[in-house]
């Protein structure tokens, strides 16, 4: 007998930020594709860590995850956005952000559920609203500064509609949602059957003076938001997998249903630490300013070039138009620049499902200024 299988996610293969980070090992290229570092996180976040390992905490740590770094997560939403989360039944840590979406997207969305997705979207979400048997709507963010076209979006909803999935500062494109746009998003679900998951994964990265709006500021949207952040972006920590989830009790009971069964609890000595480096304030609050010098320099640096630099107000990411001098595909081009330039990017139509024939590509400015520069150099030769 033959055996077979029922994919879930018949259409889904290998994402764009692992065929592009592999084809940068095979070719030599400077890698400014994949949205991590290439420099450490600091030495004292390293020797906390293996301070509580030393002292033995390494094993399971509660389900909920340890309650003083809870506490802290929960201190440091309200002095920045004036709502408590109580840390012993809202706040849940968890093994990434990624796992966090998993999450609150498994526990809100069942069959025939349709789910509001902006494109370009950050590619994980649709796949789980699929697996859950949910329909993506997309929604395109408006093209000149890639804004919530709010008007667009109220057509959207329909009695089926359950989930909006908001992402600020947002990946790929470097935009930020604004307190007018708390205010629509208020309007649109009064009355409604609606929840929310906020994406802020980048919350302490904007620029140029550009405020990070959390929907925990909200009243009406905390009720029903689950608020989603990462460690990693953070601390320079990609690889340590964890974050964190807030939200009202109600919602954070069914968020720890599924959490338990899917990965129980995050790393146990990373969690006293995390918990102990964010009573130092300073190390998220001037994150902004140390990646607007890096954005700020990689900018300078091709500022000749032939590329259209788009507007980044938040993330780690910059995005160039290439309409100019170039037409092939961003797929295309993305390869071309990879294997015959030398400098790996990321093109922007894997974040659309819908059809995408824009000239734009995705740059990571999350790298030393040296290699920044050396990318610079050659996408200047363009």
């Amino acid at each position: 007998m033959k055996i077979k299988i029922t994919s879930k996610l018949p259409n889904v293969g290998t994402s764009i930020f692992t065929v592009m980070s592999k084809m940068a090992y095979e070719y030599d290229a400077i890698n400014l594709s994949q949205g991590f570092p290439d420099f450490n996180c600091p030495d004292e976040l390293i020797e906390l860590v293996h301070y509580y390992q030393k002292k033995g905490f390494n094993q399971y740590a509660p389900m909920q995850g340890v309650l003083s770094l809870r506490s802290e997560i929960s201190k440091k939403i309200e002095k920045l956005h004036g709502s408590f989360y109580n840390p012993e039944t809202e706040i849940t840590i968890t093994a990434g952000a990624t796992q966090a979406l998993f999450t609150a997207i498994s526990c809100i969305v069942n069959k025939g559920d349709e789910v509001i997705v902006f494109e370009p979207a950050y590619d994980s979400y649709v796949p789980v609203i699929q697996a859950n048997g949910g329909k993506p709507v997309f929604v395109p963010l408006n093209k000149d500064d890639y804004s919530i076209d709010w008007v667009l979006t109220k057509k959207s909803i329909t009695a089926k509609t359950k989930l909006i999935i908001i992402n600020s500062p947002h990946n790929p494109t470097g935009s930020v949602i604004g307190l007018n746009d708390i205010r629509e998003l208020e309007k649109l679900i009064k009355g409604k059957n609606i929840f929310i998951i906020s994406d802020e994964v980048y919350e302490h990265i904007t620029f140029d003076g550009y405020e990070h709006i959390s929907l925990s500021r909200s009243d009406i949207l905390t009720n029903r938001s689950f608020i989603i952040s990462s460690f990693g972006k953070t601390y320079h920590t990609t690889g340590w997998k964890m974050g964190y989830c807030a939200a009202p009790e109600l919602l954070m009971r069914e968020f720890q249903k599924l959490h338990q069964f899917v990965v129980f609890s995050a790393n146990t000595p990373t969690q006293y630490a995390y918990a102990e480096f964010l009573k130092i304030e300073s190390h998220y609050l001037d994150l902004g300013n140390f990646y607007m010098q890096k954005r700020d320099y990689f900018v300078s640096k091709i500022q000749k070039s032939k590329f259209k630099i788009k507007s980044c107000k938040g993330t780690y990411f910059q995005l160039l138009d290439y309409s100019n001098f170039s037409k092939l595909n961003d797929k295309k081009f993305a390869e071309y620049l990879t294997k015959e330039v030398g400098v790996a990017v990321i093109p922007l139509s894997p974040f659309y499902r819908k059809p995408y024939n824009e000239k734009i590509i995705r740059v990571c400015f999350a790298k030393r200024e040296e290699i920044l520069k050396s990318a610079a150099k050659l996408l200047n030769k363009l």
